[in-house]
């Protein structure tokens, strides 16, 4: 009896240092945020003694810190829509298909994980200022300029086309006697089957867009055009920001990401269970 209750004590003295790591410092964020005294440069305050939204306010109007969010939001919509759908697509002909040259083609894509971004910086920054030949002009300083870079990513492509390979292939070949083409099998077989995953796909490459620092300080000059990750990292080298607005803008940064794990964590729950049992 002792021992159960030495167990019970110590499970939950371990949820609830796991719960002070994890929680407390999205607490910390919110409270700094939220209270009307004035924070020191690097500190949290974990207890509002007077609730105030002034940060808040001053952040959203004077600092236009919801133009910047617009500008994110925009980005990482179409962003990760292309994504999923040109991931969902490679990874289609990958799992479902073979062909001269597949394995090179999965090596090629594989191999783009294991490069920094810091290295393809320059030679990226050089295309995107180049001249396109139907249009004459370069797509530097537009949303495309930090939209098409992100469109192919390795991570999405292996992760759907491990979860791809799994659907018994009687499936498919029941569709084409049916009568069905290669879009539809895609479209009415396939993608119903992948949705785990896909939700899976979805989360990560929306936080990887979200989380972009580096493309978009390439891609744009013009201010009207920052993401959110810039601007908070002009407020922080900001001396005369006070923290708590800083740390409002970072609380704002935050909502969409939360959100969107809300709306897709029952498929993102089922891509990551499928993945371990087929592990």
């Amino acid at each position: 009896m002792k021992n159960n209750y030495l167990g019970v004590i110590s499970k939950y003295f371990i949820y609830a240092l796991l719960l002070i790591v994890f929680v407390g410092p999205f607490i910390g964020l919110l409270s700094t945020a939220f209270n009307a005294d004035v924070a020191k440069k690097g500190e949290l305050i974990f207890f509002v003694d007077s609730p105030s939204l002034e940060h808040f306010k001053y952040a959203w109007f004077e600092l236009k810190a919801w133009s910047y969010l617009v500008n994110s939001l925009i980005v990482v919509i179409i962003g990760t829509i292309l994504q999923v759908l040109v991931s969902a697509l490679a990874a289609y002909a990958l799992a479902r298909k073979k062909f001269r040259g597949m394995a090179f083609v999965s090596l090629a894509i594989l191999s783009t994980m294991m490069l920094p971004d810091e290295v393809i910086a320059i030679p990226l920054y050089l295309v995107l200022q180049q001249e396109l030949p139907i249009i004459n002009t370069s797509i530097h300083n537009t949303y495309w300029a930090m939209i098409l870079p992100i469109v192919g990513w390795a991570f999405s492509i292996f992760l759907l086309t491990e979860f791809m390979k799994a659907i018994p292939k009687d499936l498919e070949d029941a569709a084409r006697v049916d009568g069905a083409s290669e879009l539809q099998i895609f479209r009415f077989v396939i993608i119903p089957l992948t949705k785990p995953a896909l939700g899976t796909a979805t989360i990560f490459g929306f936080l990887m867009i979200w989380d972009q620092y580096l493309l978009p300080l390439l891609a744009v000059d013009d201010q009207n055009l920052y993401t959110i990750p810039i601007i908070l990292r002009a407020l922080r080298a900001d001396e005369l920001m006070l923290p708590n607005v800083f740390i409002a803008v970072t609380v704002i940064a935050t909502v969409p990401s939360f959100f969107v794990y809300l709306l897709l964590q029952k498929h993102f729950n089922r891509g990551v269970m499928s993945g371990a049992v087929k592990g």
